[in-house]
């Protein structure tokens, strides 16, 4: 190696290719506050008189006033549990008494079309062996 090799200075390019950092930062998560927080806040809130404070507890717990007017809205309608973190996304519906029994009723409806549906069934091969024509079974699949 000569002189002018060993003492070269690196790139710009070469600077910024040993200072990235191939990690993958975590994706962020929704923040979720409960009940009793949100309530506290919202008495904090209250208690404010003077000019500024109500700013400077929103910027010491990190909140918007969008947070303030959803959470009133939210106490004045008696939402009590929904002042608590909810699941996003489709709720799960619960089959009740009312549930059970609809899902019954269209249970024996199904069972009484099927038992008519066999019916005209046998009653076609009945007649079509009384006329001589052929009957395809359907667990054969029409082979023979």
């Amino acid at each position: 190696m000569s002189d002018n090799e060993s003492k070269r200075t690196p790139s710009a390019e070469e600077c910024q290719a040993e200072v990235a950092d191939p990690e993958v930062l975590p994706r962020a998560e929704r923040r979720q506050f409960s009940g009793p927080y949100k309530l506290r806040i919202l008495e904090e809130v209250d208690r404010c008189t003077e000019r500024g404070q109500i700013g400077a507890l929103l910027r010491r717990e990190g909140l918007y006033s969008s947070h303030l007017s959803t959470w009133r809205r939210q106490r004045a309608a008696g939402q009590l549990q929904a002042l608590s973190p909810q699941k996003r996304g489709p709720k799960a519906h619960e089959v009740g008494a009312e549930g059970l029994g609809r899902l019954q009723r269209e249970n024996e409806r199904l069972r009484a079309r099927l038992e008519q549906a066999e019916m005209i069934i046998d009653v076609q091969k009945k007649l079509s062996r009384l006329l001589g024509l052929p009957v395809e079974d359907p667990e054969t699949d029409g082979t023979r």
